[in-house]
């Protein structure tokens, strides 16, 4: 039996500003679907990924800008991090480690993220 993750859910306080921001960097908007007066769900998806984010309205009681550290692989970290510049993201320099390589970011709410590339997957460690 596999267990998967499906999605990981981020507290924020502007949806239409969080949505806007994922999309710029280049995630897939799944779903936008208003229940009631009380409750919006959006679920964006990387490129490639099985794994979604979702936000909204009355998805979490946890305060915007708690989730810490979200985790993205990419086969290409140079890459990824032009991209998310050119998105207009604040994103770190690369930080190269001997297990890989890693660049920083935070959406809107200061939900922290790491990319990270791992060398050895690709035949480069």
């Amino acid at each position: 039996m596999d267990w998967t993750i499906e999605v990981a859910i981020l507290p924020v306080t502007d949806v239409d500003r969080t949505k806007a921001f994922y999309e710029s960097i280049g995630f897939n908007a799944d779903h936008d679907h208003t229940v009631s007066d009380e409750v919006r769900f959006v679920q964006m998806t990387p490129p490639g990924s099985n794994c979604s984010i979702a936000f909204g309205k009355g998805l979490t009681d946890a305060a915007p800008g708690t989730k810490n550290r979200l985790i993205v692989c990419v086969s290409d970290i140079n890459a990824a991090r032009d991209q998310l510049l050119a998105a207009g993201a604040e994103v770190s320099e690369v930080d190269e480690q001997a297990w890989g390589h890693f660049v920083y970011f935070a959406d809107p709410d200061d939900n922290q993220w790491s990319v990270q590339y791992l060398p050895y997957r690709y035949g480069q460690g």
